[in-house]
């Protein structure tokens, strides 16, 4: 879509774009946006950058991908910039690499009563008024009033009434409208506006019933489809279907590409979010409710019919599918999947599995090998054995699509969901199932797919009694699953089912068994999560415990070594944080990290890590004994770190801002300006990566703002105090009254202006100063209030009576 409009606008791109359309294919999609929009826009030669803006983000069931692959745009912000609008905020599902991605929240404010008042005065006279009855100047007050501010409203209310197939004149429309007693907003938003116009087009229970067929198909239709093809898999009769989409168009917000006129599309394409989620929304047993299971179920069985028109010439043969053949041949399984129970009893009562039981197993292998063909081109033909039923079929599958190109998640995992519905009661497809969801919410951060996650993994678990040589593995399984929703929900309870779990699985475990070393490391990762809520020092030594042994069973040639020595070095770590005095610890952390990196060699990515992990231990080191030598040396292996991770990285902000820590502590030892000069550019560097609402933005800020009161306090430069106090100020603006770093950020803002103000002699600060103080004020004021109180409770308490014994 976006190359097409790029080669819209600017025709000298077209020859890359269609030099794309050949090459790419089911490529990444980082090559995808250097061939279809990066090498087109650099075609053009242009001295400034295009911005492209995509509304409605979160309105694309695959956003979070492309939201990811925006940091790799970034890299190229000379040739394009892309601006997104979405609904919700990025960061807050804990979205991978949305830390290389310039994130603003803005509240939306309502477009004035006199904007929409005279939108409605220039639209309503394109209306087709009937007998001159058309809207008179209280109309046009009243219609704006009740728009709420909405644009998207106006413009509904417009389109109600010029409609040509409305069975009702544009004034008895106009009066239903203005009857509304209270503007758009709250729960309700456009939906009283939407059910007028729904009532006004279908009247009739019949028609109400085509309607909710009709549009709860174009909710979960995947691709568009000819007006013959889905009046063909629907049974909607063609002239209803014209009907119903002349009628619809009246809600449109969007129009079809051009070309496309006659064809059903995908109702997100078309229709504003809010009207589908109106629909969506109903109760059952209202008119125009749909269901999205019942409309995938009918879908699914349609679909599944069609496989019996497949030739037997399919797929070796260069006869081309029909369209309507092609999506029943790579979509019923997706619509089986949303619209069955997942039950086997369940799933046996369905009509999907009576066709399916009525496809012959040659039908179902030729529907295979179609599918694979057409999921991903350019692979070798699937091999299936004559006795292969559906299940394993399925199964195989989703591990082809998984090992393609692209992102075919949906695909993949409606695969493995019919799979387990068809044969319950195989434990290593509930595991595959499991894997496929936690994969996909470790992509994404998702909880709801580490939850599936966790559903599937239980499934497993239980088909496999104790006295299966894989129940301890489904232990993990769903040990590491409860321990992946803790982190997302905080749920004490998940946390100890967890450690419970875990320990169940190393307990089953021999010493010799190659699986003992994950299983011990899977409990010492969910008691690491304990200590870090308890703080309990017997949890800790546990931990330490467990990865000395994971350690002991991985030999230095194991694949997994470099992660056991990490593992045991952060512990000890921790061990010594306890008790700084204690320095063995950390000197034992130091080397294991050394062994480690070694085992990382470069350009491997886990590299950075353990670079970083070395750097750090050595910098605590530093400050335990003030070895220089320790410093450089954690210096040079951050310098090392940060080659390895490219500005789209997640871990960036992190190496930025640790090298520039262990900058700022070479500067304190020796004031050299220079150094401190590199501090500053890799902290505002870590700032830049950290934008608004980044939930580390206000620590980046204030470190930032200490450094540059050392290059102050050295240089005396003005623009410098400046710099610091514009961060103070932005800072108290995100650490709001009641954080537990108010009264420092406070504190050190108000030292900034104070030193300005002496330094300049003007009273510009004066005010702010003042303001500044009487928070400081009151803060210490409330602290010392809480401290009379707490003495008065102990005072009042009675004291212990003993026992005559004791």
């Amino acid at each position: 879509m976006l190359a097409h409009e790029i080669g819209r606008i600017h025709s000298r791109a077209i020859p890359k774009i269609s030099a794309a359309i050949e090459e790419c294919h089911t490529t990444s999609l980082n090559n995808h946006l250097q061939k279809y929009i990066l090498e087109p826009l650099q075609s053009l030669g242009h001295p400034h950058p295009l911005v492209i803006i995509v509304d409605a983000l979160d309105e694309w069931g695959h956003h979070p991908k492309f939201i990811q692959a925006l940091g790799y745009l970034n890299l190229n912000a000379s040739v394009v910039k892309v601006i997104g609008t979405i609904r919700s905020n990025p960061i807050a599902p804990h979205l991978p690499g949305i830390g290389a991605v310039s994130v603003r929240t803005y509240h939306l404010a309502p477009v004035s009563v006199e904007v929409i008042k005279g939108y409605f005065e220039k639209h309503l006279q394109s209306v087709p008024w009937v007998d001159g009855r058309k809207a008179h100047p209280p109309d046009i007050v009243k219609l704006a009033e009740l728009s709420g501010g909405l644009p998207v409203w106006a413009a509904t209310v417009i389109s109600l009434l010029s409609h040509p197939l409305s069975e009702s004149p544009p004034h008895e429309t106009l009066a239903d409208i203005v009857g509304r007693r209270r503007p758009v907003g709250g729960s309700d938003g456009l939906g009283e506006l939407y059910e007028t116009g729904l009532q006004r087009m279908f009247k009739a229970p019949a028609t109400q019933t085509r309607f909710r067929q009709y549009f709860g198909t174009t909710v979960i239709l995947q691709v568009p489809l000819s007006i013959s093809d889905f009046s063909e898999l629907t049974k909607i009769p063609r002239h209803l279907i014209e009907n119903i989409k002349g009628a619809l168009s009246a809600l449109q917000t969007r129009s079809p590409p051009q070309g496309s006129e006659y064809m059903v599309h995908p109702a997100s394409s078309l229709f504003h979010l809010s009207l589908i989620e109106h629909v969506l929304a109903q109760k059952p047993e209202t008119p125009f409710a749909i269901s999205i299971p019942e409309s995938h179920s009918a879908l699914a069985s349609s679909c599944m019919q069609q496989l019996r028109t497949l030739r037997h010439t399919f797929p070796s043969s260069n006869t081309p599918l029909r369209a309507i053949q092609e999506y029943s041949v790579k979509y019923w399984v997706y619509h089986a999947w949303n619209g069955t129970p997942r039950s086997k009893n369940g799933w046996s009562q369905t009509e999907q599995c009576k066709i399916l039981h009525t496809l012959s197993v040659d039908v179902q292998h030729r529907w295979a090998r179609l599918f694979h063909k057409v999921t991903t081109p350019g692979d070798d033909e699937l091999e299936l054995e004559p006795d292969d039923g559906m299940a394993s079929v399925l199964n195989n599958l989703a591990y082809c699509l998984h090992h393609s190109d692209g992102d075919q998640w949906a695909l993949v995992v409606a695969c493995l969901e019919v799979a387990v519905r068809i044969d319950e009661g195989d434990a290593e497809a509930w595991r595959r199932l499991g894997l496929c969801y936690k994969e996909r919410g470790q992509g994404v951060g998702d909880l709801q797919m580490h939850e599936e996650a966790l559903v599937a993994f239980r499934r497993a678990l239980k088909l496999r009694p104790e006295s299966d040589p894989k129940h301890a593995d489904s232990l993990d399984n769903v040990a590491i699953a409860l321990g992946l929703c803790y982190e997302f929900n905080g749920n004490r309870g998940m946390l100890d089912e967890a450690i419970l779990i875990s320990r169940q699985a190393v307990k089953m475990c021999l010493v010799s068994d190659p699986a003992r070393t994950s299983f011990l490391s899977t409990l010492a990762n969910v008691l690491d999560d304990l200590y870090d809520l308890d703080n309990d020092l017997r949890t800790l030594h546990e931990v330490i415990s467990l990865c000395r042994e994971a350690l002991d069973l991985r030999p230095p040639s194991h694949p997994a070594r470099a992660a056991a020595l990490n593992n045991l070095a952060n512990a000890l770590e921790s061990l010594h944080r306890r008790n700084t005095k204690d320095i063995r610890p950390l000197n034992e952390a130091i080397s294991l990290y050394r062994k480690a990196l070694i085992l990382r060699p470069a350009p491997d990515l886990p590299r950075s890590t353990s670079l970083g992990n070395l750097a750090s231990s050595l910098n605590v080191l530093y400050q335990s004994n003030a070895d220089e030598e320790a410093l450089d040396e954690a210096i040079s292996l951050q310098h090392e770190a940060l080659t390895l991770v490219p500005p789209t990285h997640p871990d960036r902000p992190m190496a930025l801002n640790n090298l520039g820590s262990s900058l700022k502590a070479r500067y304190k030892r020796h004031r050299n300006i220079d150094t401190l000069e590199e501090c500053l550019s890799l902290y505002r560097e870590t700032l830049g990566l950290r934008p608004f609402p980044h939930p580390d933005r206000p620590k980046s800020l204030d470190i930032l703002a200490s450094a540059l009161l050392l290059h102050f306090e050295q240089g005396k430069k003005i623009e410098v105090l400046d710099e610091a106090i514009s961060l103070r100020r932005e800072l108290r603006t995100l650490r709001l009254p009641g954080h537990k770093y108010r009264k420092a950020d406070l504190y050190d803002f108000l030292h900034l202006l104070e030193q300005r103000r002496e330094i300049t002699g003007k009273s510009q600060d004066d005010a702010e100063i003042e303001d500044v103080k009487a928070e400081f004020a009151a803060i210490e004021q409330e602290e010392w209030e809480e401290e009379e109180e707490q003495e008065e409770e102990e005072d009042d308490k009675e004291p212990r009576l003993l026992d005559s014994d004791s």
